[in-house]
């Protein structure tokens, strides 16, 4: 089940970060950790996961930093959301055994297509959705303006 919590807020916050100042430039954490307020508790672990499910690129060394690992009409807000969904350890209480019939057969099958309706809602916007949006606010960005890149 999607829940709204800091990581996740945090994580979308980071990526969007590093799409809409980035571009082909690496972003430092620090960087992203100034602009957004975002702890650095929270931002290492995301990134470093973010980076295995192949959403960025970890660059090591002086100028180092993160970048998209692919464009940012390809990387939807959902790819995002089920990376963090796989960092969090609280059990899901949809799939404990416990329950009524009425939860059971009514309200658990409900909450399922709830969650599948948001799913849709968030794998058809795109971090580019986010940077359109993001300009259309007047939020300063980098030069690149959500400059993209191709494979």
């Amino acid at each position: 089940m999607i829940r709204l919590t800091k990581k996740l807020l945090f994580a979308i916050e980071a990526v969007l970060d590093i799409a809409y100042n980035g571009g082909l430039v690496p972003v430092r954490s620090s960087e992203i950790t100034k602009r957004q307020g975002i702890p650095r508790r929270y931002l290492e672990p995301v990134l470093q996961q973010l980076v295995r499910d192949g959403i960025l690129i970890g660059i090591r060394g002086p100028g180092g930093g993160y970048r998209l690992a692919r464009e940012r009409r390809r990387i939807r807000l959902g790819d995002i959301v089920r990376t963090v969904r796989g960092l969090e350890t609280a059990e899901d209480p949809i799939s404990d055994p416990a329950g009524s019939e009425l939860g059971h057969k009514v309200l658990r099958p409900l909450w399922l297509d709830l969650h599948e309706e948001a799913m849709g809602r968030l794998d058809a916007l795109t971090l580019d959705d986010l940077c359109l949006r993001a300009r259309r606010a007047g939020v300063a960005g980098a030069p690149s303006e959500c400059g993209d890149f191709q494979i």
